[in-house]
This record gives structure tokens, sequence and C-alpha cells, in this order.
């Protein structure tokens, strides 16, 4: 059984950011970038198949979770690859690979063209290329998450999963909690980054490893849309059968296995 995470709250000039560490500090580091509208504690059910073999290293992005939420600060993609970066350089990090989850791969993007000396490989989790393939709705009028009942929350999640999952009470909390500044300014910085330039754009010149996981009943992302990363030289791409937007929740121990086979 793994040893529980050691958190701490690293200083910048725009806010304090959460972090967590799990496994030798010796071994490969693995950054692992959450989605919108959640926080680190998304990838617990992962943490316990990848902390044998790597450094996992979660954070709450600027605005999430247990983070600084700062109403004047930029929620720019590339401004929270810069902050990704800074907590690696803070933890003497030389080198690692980077996984996101949804809007976190846009954040892995970023980073892997602000940092590529940094990040070994980047690993996108039903990360869509391009704004055309989205498949949600604007949810500009919807409630606020703290006045739903957690029925209703999980009914306002469910496109986050395959049909019939049960949406985990924890992470009903962590959508209850979200700040709903940041929610909105992320969702316009993630579009803005996508219709600027493709993810398959930005990363087939990098020469990174790269691992694209997609769950089959994806209803917020087009599954087919994974096709496209095979404009990236060396690309692997894996859909995942059952599983809808969060295979990270879903079904972690497969998608920790295909984590594990990323080079290093």
């Amino acid at each position: 059984m793994s040893s529980p995470a050691q958190e701490s709250f690293l200083s910048f000039d725009d806010g304090k950011i959460h972090v967590c560490q799990d496994g030798p500090r010796d071994a490969p580091a693995l950054l692992l970038i959450h989605g919108t509208a959640v926080s680190a504690r998304s990838w617990d059910p992962m943490v316990p198949f990848l902390a044998d073999a790597h450094h996992v290293i979660r954070i709450d992005l600027l605005g999430c979770g247990r983070s600084a939420k700062p109403r004047d600060a930029s929620y720019a993609v590339a401004n929270q690859a810069r902050r990704a970066a800074a907590v690696l350089d803070r933890l003497g990090v030389a080198r690692a690979v980077v996984a996101g989850h949804s809007s976190g791969g846009t954040v892995a993007t970023s980073l892997a063209e602000q940092r590529p000396g940094l990040v070994s490989a980047v690993v996108l989790i039903n990360t869509g290329p391009d704004m055309a393939a989205y498949l949600g709705e604007d949810t500009g009028g919807a409630a606020a998450p703290a006045d739903l009942s957690d029925e209703q929350l999980r009914q306002a999640m469910s496109t986050g999963f395959a049909p019939g999952y049960r949406i985990p009470r924890s992470l009903v909390d962590q959508f209850r909690d979200i700040d709903l500044h940041t929610f909105a300014e992320t969702s316009r910085a993630v579009r803005a980054y996508l219709d600027e330039r493709s993810l398959p754009d930005r990363l087939a010149p990098l020469g990174k490893p790269l691992l694209v996981l997609f769950g089959e009943e994806d209803r917020r992302w087009r599954p087919s849309s994974a096709a496209d990363y095979r404009a990236v030289p060396g690309a692997t791409i894996r859909l995942l059968p059952g599983c809808g937007h969060s295979p990270n929740i879903e079904d972690p121990a497969r998608t920790a296995a295909h984590l594990l086979t990323v080079p290093r």
C-alpha cells in the first residue's frame, strides 16, 4: 500500500499552488494536470497504479482546488503551463512525462511548447485536438453548483462519463467547490488556445513521444477526433471501450497501464 501523498504549497507572484507528491523522489517524474472544474484529486484513483514506478506530481492549477484563486490573474493556457513548469523547477525536477486530462491536455501541450527540454513525453487523455471536435454545450446560464443537490450535480456532470456511470461523491464535492470565475476564464482560455492552433499542429514539430488515450463513449469530445493526432510523427493512439470522457476515474487501472508504457 502506498504512503499518503506529501502535500505542500509553493508561493509564486500570482498566488500559492497546491502540490501533491507520491512515489519515490528518485524515480522518473510524472506530472498529472487535471481538467476544468476539478482538481488534483481527480487523479486519486490512478495514483496507486503509478506511484511504484514514478515520482507522481499533481498540482491544483491556479484558481482550482486548494490553490489560490486571484481574480486579477491570467488563466490563459500558456500562463497555467508556465506555473506548472515553475512547480517542477522548484521541486528540482529536470525532466518529466507530462499527462493532461481533458483541458489539462492543452496545458500539457503548452508546457511542452514552452519548455521542450523539461518534457520527455506527452500524454493526452480525452483532449480534443481542436474546437471542431467539441460536443459540449454552453453552460453559461447554469445554476451555481452550491445551489444544487448531489443528484442535480451528478446530472450536470453526467456527460463527463460513460452513460450509466455512477459519479462518486468525492467528485461531486470537487465540482461543488469550483470557482465560477476560474471556470469561465478557463473555458474561454482553452477555446482561444485551440482556435489559435490545433494540438496536433502544435505537437508535431516538437518531436516528443505522444500517447493519446480516448474513451470511446466520450460525450464531450468526438472520439473519432483522436485520429487527428496521427499527424504527430510516432504518436500512439488508444481508444478505450466502455469509457467516457474520464478514463482516469472510470477505469484507472487500464488507463494507468497504458500510461506506464510511455518512454521515460
